[in-house]
């Protein structure tokens, strides 16, 4: 065995591998998304039996081998294990787990998609805030991290910054009056254009402090299904999940009416 590192990160992915191992995809701050196994991790009275699954964040000390590190010793500091308790919660969990895999690689800093990973986490077991408004947030941040979240500060076709009226997709951004001819927009109220322009450059801590009116959250979760349906070219499983899931809540609160 090699010289061992010890990383910071949390488990985004585990599949089992031969009989009693398992195979995990970590999201790390010094070393970006890797994979690694885990010998005996699903033997019964394994050390790494919780360690190894989705959610697990903490200290994982590794070798590195010919194609995959491998897990000597773990730490974990949060298991995320209230996540379990709501179907709901936990369907996003998964969903924002997916979504960073997809958007990291190894050997980059991974310490802002693993801060943002981690509060949205937490977020999601805050009653207070509406997981549809975190998911929206995540998703936001996460295109911000890569470089490809919308203009919402001055009009995409000629830069001013009053009187940001309307939304384009196909713009990258806000609109004003004066630009509107010949493109296809929808309205952007102030509340809406103040909320996204928030998401976008608040202070990670302060992400998950507030909520929005339902109009308000309509219309921007109007605007970010689109435009995420526009940019991000990619269908992820837990996300087809987790709509399929959304759906049939309002089929069964309807049918209580």
């Amino acid at each position: 065995m090699g010289q061992t590192i010890v990383l910071t990160g949390m488990v985004l992915s585990a599949m089992p591998v031969g009989d009693y191992d398992k195979r995990i995809q970590l999201l790390t701050r010094e070393r970006g998304k890797i994979a690694a196994f885990v010998r005996g991790a699903r033997r019964p009275n394994s050390a790494f039996l919780a360690s190894s699954n989705p959610f697990s964040f903490g200290e994982f000390e590794v070798y590195e081998g010919r194609s995959a590190y491998n897990v000597v010793k773990a730490s974990i500091t949060h298991y995320f294990r209230e996540l379990a308790q709501d179907l709901d919660a936990v369907s996003y969990g998964f969903y924002f787990l997916e979504m960073a895999a997809y958007y990291t690689q190894e050997n980059m800093d991974g310490t802002d998609f693993l801060n943002l990973l981690y509060l949205t986490l937490k977020a999601l077991l805050k009653p207070s805030v509406d997981n549809r408004l975190v998911r929206r947030i995540y998703e936001l941040r996460v295109l911000v991290l890569s470089g490809e979240y919308p203009e919402v500060f001055s009009c995409t076709k000629c830069g001013r910054k009053e009187a940001l009226c309307y939304f384009s997709v196909r713009r990258h951004g806000a609109l004003c009056p004066a630009c509107l001819k010949g493109e296809y927009a929808v309205p952007l109220d102030k509340s809406t254009l103040y909320a996204l322009q928030y998401i976008l450059t608040a202070p990670l801590q302060k992400l998950y402090t507030f909520t929005l009116s339902a109009p308000v959250f309509g219309r921007l979760d109007e605007i970010a299904a689109g435009y995420i349906r526009q940019y991000q070219n990619h269908v992820f499983q837990s996300e087809q999940m987790l709509d399929g899931f959304g759906t049939l809540q309002k089929t069964v609160k309807k049918g209580e009416k």
